[in-house]
């Protein structure tokens, strides 16, 4: 199995222009990827610096054939013509694709600190490796409050998947919104997580839970566990680094940490802010 995730920045390259044909084109030039992973991804925002308003999930959908979309919208406001403006995140799955989750992550209110809203995207995959769940998120940029607070939903939310898993259906569940489908234990949580691989959030991710609830690692530790991670921003010119950074994170639980055989960031492309990220499985 490989995955890929990506900040694409609405497809807007360095060059300040939105492309989502050199998005894709990116995409398929570094791997076959069975599961994408993208974050800033927007339907009908004008206002985003070189938007033309498009529908970057149907136009993505389109570039990505035999993938199946699930967009997780964060974002959601009138666009000022009688519509509305999306902004987030997205998984486009060729593996088959089981129950679907959108979590709204906490967002508490901070005078004088620009925030927005975020969100966890969630889809189990049944994928060669076994079935998993697919997370990915993209944590707020100006407050280390808030990313605690996010961290904290997602763990809690990957404690209650863990117990929803062992748990046994009862007759009044089948069929219909009730009816329960598998969510198994393992993950791969992944996204931008706006903030460097020393900072205090990465850690946060990573304390063990106990009990039968696995841990997270992180993929590049686990192949590189004396290495500083490699930048992920700021290999080309941005302004919210002040050097090259790790900031995209592919985490991954304790049965799929041992099949993990390879981590890879395309150092290279100039299609968006971020530089791709990604992971095998075997």
């Amino acid at each position: 199995m490989k995955l890929l995730s990506w900040n694409i920045q609405w497809g807007r390259g360095m060059d300040g222009r939105v492309d989502l044909a050199r998005v894709a084109q990116t995409i398929r030039a570094l791997g076959d990827f069975d599961v994408v992973c993208l974050q800033e991804v927007a339907v009908n925002f004008g206002a985003l610096p070189g938007s033309r308003a498009e529908d970057e999930i149907a136009e993505l959908a389109a570039l990505l054939p035999g993938y199946t979309p699930v967009f997780g919208v964060a974002t959601d406001v009138p666009d000022g013509r009688g519509g509305r403006s999306l902004f987030g995140n997205a998984i486009f799955s060729r593996l088959p694709v089981g129950q679907v989750w959108r979590h709204l992550l906490p967002w508490p209110a901070e005078v004088d600190v620009p925030s927005m809203q975020r969100i966890l995207v969630e889809a189990v995959v049944q994928a060669d490796v076994g079935p998993l769940r697919v997370m990915t998120t993209h944590l707020e940029y100006y407050s280390q409050r808030q990313r605690e607070s996010q961290i904290d939903a997602i763990r809690r939310l990957h404690a209650e998947a863990c117990a929803m898993a062992v748990r046994d259906p009862v007759p009044e569940e089948q069929g219909g919104p009730f009816e329960v489908f598998a969510r198994p234990r393992e993950a791969l949580l992944c996204g931008d997580m706006n903030f460097p691989a020393g900072a205090p959030e990465r850690a946060r991710i990573l304390v063990p839970f106990g009990g039968e609830v696995p841990a997270f690692h992180d993929a590049w530790s686990v192949l590189h566990p004396n290495a500083p991670h490699a930048p992920t921003v700021g290999i080309h010119p941005v302004d919210f680094v002040k050097q090259p950074e790790c900031f995209d994170f592919v985490f991954l639980t304790d049965r799929l940490a041992p099949r993990l055989r390879a981590h890879g960031i395309d150092a290279a492309t100039t299609a968006s802010d971020h530089q791709p990220v990604w992971v095998e499985l075997a």
